[in-house]
Parts: C-alpha cells; sequence; structure tokens
C-alpha cells in the first residue's frame, strides 16, 4: 500500500501523495492505499488531509476497466471517495498536475480543491463508451450546472485549471508553491472551525431548475442521433442529480456505468484506445532516429502538396520539386490554397503562414535535394518511373539521408534494389487528404535499418500522426483490406445487388461512406490503371469483375466527372442513383449469363466484413502486420471503419471466429475467393481470438 500511497503528518496536516507510476493510477493498491491513509487520519492529532501526486505532471488517473479483475475492482473506487467525503476531516486536494477521469472524481471528493496553474482536468470516458462511475455526474453537476457539466463529460477533452476554476470545478489556482499553500489553507480553514464543506450537500449548479433542465434538452436534442451509447447515459445521469437525492443518483450512476462497461461498444472504443498505444511497439523501438530538419516531396499533386503542407507545419524546411515549372507552380499553388483553408478555419494565423511559406522552396531538378535529411516521393504509382526517381535521389542525396516513398502498392525491396542504399530505403504511406487523415504507415523494407523505422515514427509523431509498422508487401495493410471489401461488393453487384445497397448497408454499420461512395470520390480512373497494369499478372481462373472498368470506358471517373457509381449534380457530393449505371451492370450480368439474386441486409454487411477479417488473417499469417490491433488501427484511421466497433479484428472476436469460419466455407463452395485463411483453422483449434494475439 506504502508503495502506491504515501503519507506523512506534520502539525496536524496529513500529507497524502498518490505515487503510482507513471501516471498515478488509483489502481487497487492506490485505492487500498486511500482507504489506509484515511484510516490513519482519524487519530485525534489529525485536523486536515491534503490530498497530491507524485511528481510534476499527473495528479490522478482512473484504472483503465479491462486492467482490473472482477477482485481487484474491490474496493470500488465510488466507494472509496465515499469514505473520503465522509472521513469527517478537512480534506483538501492539491492538483499538480492532470487529474483525469477518477483523479478529477477523487478531487471532486474532496472538500476544497486548489490546483497549480498548469493542471487540466478532464473527464475522458465518454471517448472509451463510458461515463464518470465514481460519483463525476453527480459531484461536477451540484458544483457547475447541467450545462457546464455537459460539456466536460460530452467532449471528453480536458481543459485548463482557470477555465475549471471559472466553472466551480476548482477554488484556486497557484502559479508556485502548490503543497505549501495547500497546507497552509487547511490550516486556515480549520482555524476557522467550520465543518467541511461536502460536495454532495452543494446546490450551486442547481440555483436555476429552468436553465439546467434546458441545458439537458439541448443535449439530447444534439446527441438524438449518436451512435454512442454513452452520451444519453451521461445525459440522463446528470438529469438525475437535480431529481433524486445524492445517493439514489449515485445508484443510479453506478447502474449506467455498469451497463456500459459491459457493452460492446465500450469494448471496441477501449480496444482502439490500447491499438493506439501498442502501435509503437514495434522491434526497432531502441534505434535512435536520425535528425529531420529538411524534407523534400517529389510531385506537387494532392498527395505531395499536402505532405509538403504537412511537414511545413512540423516546422520542417520543405523543398517541393516537379518535372517543370508548370507543374511546379501548380504544387505550389495547391500548398498556398490548403494554407489559405486553414486560416479561414481559425487553424493558422497569418504570421504562422508566412513563416511557413518561407521555409519552402520549388525546384525542378532533383540536384536540390543534395542537403536534405529525407525525400518522399509522391508521384503517380508508376513501377518504372519511382525507381527512376529513387536511382536518382541514390544518386544525389547525401550519405545517411532517408528516401522514403508514399506509394500504396509497389514493393520497397524492388525499389530499394535500384540503390545502392537500401538500408535508407523506407514507406511513408500517408493517406488523403493528408492533413485530415491521422495515419501513417511505416513500410519496412527486408533490409531497411532500425533508425530509419523509427525515424518513420518520430517523424509522424511531429506530424500529431499515428504509425503503424509495416512489412513491404502489395497493399501493406489498408489497401489489401479495403480491396478484399471491394471485391466482395463486386461480387454482390454483379450478382444482384446495387451499389446504393451496398453503400446504405455499409453506412448504417458505421463507415462514413460506402465502398462505392468512396470510389466516386477517390476517382475511378486511377483503381482502374492499376488493373490495366496489373492485368498480365492477374490470375486468370480468378472472378473478374469488370463492371468499374466499363464505367470508366463509358468517361464516368466519379465526382470530378459528375458520373461514376452515381450521378452527381452541380456541387452535390453524396450523388443520386443512376439508370446508366443500372444499365451497365445489367449487361455485365447478362455477357456471364448470372441470374440477379436479392441480397438481404445481413447477408450484404457479413460479405463485406469477412472479406475484410480473412484478409486480415492472411495479412497477419504473412507477417506484413505486427499484430491484430495495428491492422484495426489502420482501418479505424485510415478508412473509416466505426470506432465503436474497435476494427475488424476485434468485431471478428465479438462475432465469434468460428461463425465467421463456417460461414467464409460455405461462400467458398460457390466462389474459391471465400476460401478461408489457414490462420483461422488454426486459431479455431488453439481456442484463441485476435485480441490474444495483440501480446499487451
Amino acid at each position: 500500500m506504502a508503495e502506491a500511497v504515501r503519507w506523512k503528518i506534520s502539525d496536524g496536516v496529513m500529507v497524502v501523495t498518490v505515487e503510482n507510476p507513471p501516471v498515478n493510477a488509483l489502481d487497487h493498491a492506490a485505492r487500498q492505499g486511500l482507504l489506509a491513509a484515511v484510516d490513519a487520519a482519524q487519530a485525534p492529532e489529525v485536523k486536515a488531509i491534503v490530498i497530491t501526486g507524485a511528481g510534476s505532471s499527473v495528479f490522478a488517473v482512473g484504472e483503465e476497466i479491462a486492467a482490473a479483475s472482477a477482485s481487484d475492482r474491490v474496493p470500488l473506487l465510488a466507494d472509496v471517495l465515499d469514505r473520503i467525503e465522509t472521513c469527517g476531516k478537512l480534506v483538501v486536494a492539491a492538483l499538480n498536475g492532470q487529474a483525469l477521469g477518477g483523479g478529477l472524481e477523487l478531487a471532486l471528493a474532496c472538500h476544497t480543491r486548489i490546483a497549480l496553474a498548469t493542471a487540466r482536468v478532464g473527464f475522458p470516458e465518454v471517448k472509451l463508451g463510458l461515463l464518470p462511475g465514481a460519483g463525476g455526474t453527480q459531484r461536477t453537476s451540484r458544483l457547475c450546472g447541467a450545462a457546464e457539466a455537459l460539456k466536460l463529460m460530452l467532449d471528453g477533452a480536458p481543459i485548463d485549471a482557470a477555465t475549471a476554476m471559472a466553472m466551480g470545478l476548482l477554488d484556486g489556482v497557484v502559479e508556485e508553491d502548490l503543497l505549501d499553500r495547500a497546507v497552509i489553507l487547511a490550516r486556515m480553514l480549520i482555524n476557522e472551525g467550520k465543518p467541511p464543506s461536502l460536495t454532495r450537500d452543494r446546490r450551486e449548479g442547481f440555483r436555476d431548475p429552468q436553465t439546467y433542465a434546458a441545458a439537458i434538452a439541448a443535449a439530447r436534442a444534439v446527441e438524438r442521433d449518436s451512435r454512442l451509447p454513452a452520451p444519453e447515459r451521461i445525459i440522463a445521469c446528470v438529469e438525475a442529480a437535480i431529481l433524486l437525492p445524492f445517493e439514489a443518483g449515485m445508484a443510479f450512476e453506478r447502474a449506467a456505468a455498469e451497463d456500459l462497461e459491459t457493452s460492446k461498444p465500450a469494448a471496441g472504443l477501449r480496444h482502439a484506445a490500447r491499438a493506439e498505444a501498442r502501435a509503437a511497439r514495434i522491434p526497432e523501438a531502441g534505434a535512435t532516429p536520425r535528425p529531420v530538419g529538411h524534407a523534400g516531396v517529389i510531385g506537387g499533386g494532392v498527395m505531395g502538396s499536402g505532405i509538403a503542407t504537412a511537414l511545413l507545419g512540423a516546422g520542417l524546411r520543405v523543398t517541393l520539386v516537379e518535372v517543370d515549372e508548370e507543374a511546379l507552380a501548380r504544387g505550389l499553388s495547391r500548398i498556398d490554397d490548403l494554407h489559405e483553408r486553414a486560416v479561414a478555419r481559425g487553424q493558422l494565423s497569418d504570421t504562422a503562414r508566412e513563416g511557413e511559406w518561407a521555409r519552402l522552396a520549388g525546384a525542378t531538378a532533383i540536384e536540390s535535394l543534395r542537403s536534405a535529411d529525407i525525400a518522399i516521393e509522391a508521384v503517380p504509382e508508376d513501377e518504372a518511373l519511382e525507381a527512376g526517381i529513387f536511382r536518382d535521389l541514390d544518386r544525389v542525396m547525401r550519405p545517411g539521408a532517408i528516401l522514403a516513398t508514399n506509394t500504396s502498392c509497389l514493393d520497397i525491396d524492388d525499389l530499394a534494389r535500384v540503390t545502392s542504399r537500401p538500408a535508407d530505403v523506407v514507406g511513408l504511406r500517408f493517406f488523403s487528404p493528408v492533413q485530415a487523415m491521422p495515419l501513417i504507415e511505416v513500410v519496412a523494407g527486408a533490409q531497411t535499418a532500425p533508425e530509419v523505422v523509427t525515424t518513420g515514427f518520430e517523424l509522424a509523431r511531429q506530424l500529431r500522426k499515428f504509425a503503424v509498422r509495416v512489412r513491404g508487401g502489395d497493399g501493406f495493410i489498408g489497401d489489401r483490406i479495403f480491396s478484399a471489401c471491394g471485391a466482395a461488393a463486386d461480387f454482390m453487384l454483379e450478382d444482384g445487388a446495387t451499389p446504393a445497397a451496398v453503400d446504405r448497408v455499409m453506412r448504417d454499420f458505421g463507415f462514413p461512406l460506402g465502398p462505392y461512395q468512396v470510389a466516386d470520390m477517390a476517382g475511378l480512373d486511377i483503381a482502374w490503371a492499376r488493373r490495366q497494369r496489373l492485368a498480365d499478372s492477374r490470375d486468370p481462373s480468378a472472378r473478374y469483375v469488370a463492371i468499374g472498368d466499363r464505367l470508366c470506358e463509358a468517361g464516368r471517373f466519379g465526382r470530378k466527372t459528375g458520373a461514376g457509381y452515381y450521378r452527381y449534380g452541380e456541387g452535390s457530393r453524396m450523388g443520386a442513383e443512376d439508370p446508366a449505371v443500372t444499365r451497365i451492370i445489367e449487361a455485365e450480368r447478362a455477357a456471364k449469363g448470372i441470374v440477379a439474386r436479392n441480397f438481404d441486409y445481413d447477408e450484404i454487411r457479413d460479405r463485406c466484413l469477412y472479406a475484410m477479417v480473412n484478409e486480415g488473417a492472411k495479412i497477419l499469417s504473412e507477417g506484413v502486420a505486427l499484430r491484430p490491433s495495428d491492422i484495426d488501427l489502420v482501418m479505424l484511421m485510415g478508412y473509416g471503419y466505426p470506432r465503436l466497433r474497435g476494427g475488424p479484428m476485434k468485431t471478428a472476436d465479438m462475432i465469434g471466429l468460428l461463425a465467421i469460419r463456417n460461414r467464409l466455407r460455405d461462400w467458398a463452395g460457390d466462389e474459391p475467393f471465400w476460401t478461408p485463411s489457414a490462420l483461422l483453422d488454426e486459431m479455431i483449434k488453439e481456442g484463441r481470438s485476435f485480441d490474444d494475439m495483440n501480446a499487451d
């Protein structure tokens, strides 16, 4: 207990310190330690208690639900906080740093709260599909009312100490000497002789019941269409705070918290959060990244200009290289346009924009990258073109500089082989639009040096993006899985489904757009060109759906031409069903002698989902991904997979691998595409789940 919580008594004040590195989590040992401290504080010589956190950055945070076994959940944090609040001694919280989740609930159970100006407080539980379940909804509402309480809990973002004080959550903010000031405050309050003011008895937030009720109604109106269960339950708990006595409100909150803890959305959201933390655990983690201050970007198209803009935003010096002055002017104009949009949205000041522009240079000669620390190739996907660029980079760049490619499909090792420095070659696959997508696939070739891989991760950190390590191969993680989903959808399209039906089901599943809407947005001609390049290597016995080819032959390239799988009017983004597409699909069916059949909602969903799961299993068996959660993270952040479902591999665990494998076998009788990965059979025999492979 003393290892997680320690205390010292001096002149009537017991200073209790939560010392549970690295983040002072209120786990089983910490909760037991707090109870022991409160018991010790019942000694007559103790007049007040000051609770603080060890270190300079964290007061305390709550324990992750999944980290505690059933036996370790007792004592419940709510019971510990009840004991602190009603212990009969004055309790002051001294917030030396972040107080998040259960850490903020601990502070709220104290009678007075002061914090360093640098401290931040918040309830991030909603992001995990949960709610503050140790009195957070009840005590916060009493202090600051429904509107402020709901904003704090539904946003899930931390706020600074000054804002928290203005809301009524804190009683004081200091710049320095926090602990000394907290002890002085405790002694002053003791000398006043007043009994402690229990937060459960406070009523400031209830002064205007009509405003309180209006805030509840407004929050319900905003969250009415939310797919997440937590917001609705948080709103109900805040409403219960004003309608029920404190103990009844606590029971209501506890029941809601327990329901959410066992829900599938909460399991999916917790898995997603763990996947984010886990992705940085890579074999090369101990290697020191190479310094990067000057980056070159070859290609000023949509991707290249987006990458260059992101690098500028991270403080790097950037040289954009294009084939000629005209192409360079277009690329620089795209960067200028991205800057203008950022300024218009308030994301970039005029001064910052000018600073970024001053660090940007344009060139038409590859020799301009002689002093660059890294060059990122972002030209159209063409093996000969990219190989030529890598030969040139190998020739002109200094020793130790990194040669990177943004390719989504070419083999990294093939590009590395055309250079004399394969150890310096890496894939940095950005997702479009670069400014909005928070993911980079760091693709390691067979000879990529460990420090080159860690440099990719460090660069992603500087860009405020997540990185996932991938082994080289066609399509890496994301494109392979999304292509498998697309193939499953295409088979259904040819067999009787419609683009609108498939898209509707996948949107209902939680994707922001269906696969055919995504295809129209990306441009059908891009995928068509790739299919043409790969035509000679395609297995002639494999089923090939040519509907997309026929649309392109008809000049339907998607949104940019006003027609693809859908027709787009002036300014239209969603598109409308088009009889011309139906005729093209029907002609393809007739040419193959296919009699259309109906596909119901469940079959459309399952075929698309199970294709992703099966391809993910193949990716794991090939060693392209380190772990299932990395696959999930790529699909969550790069392809809009619904976060509350955790990603395709987590969804598979929740459905059950046996059910998925058996369904795949059924479909494989008609189409070899559906043959289950051998890994699924192996896992089922051994009774393992994908989560077991994540090895926390």
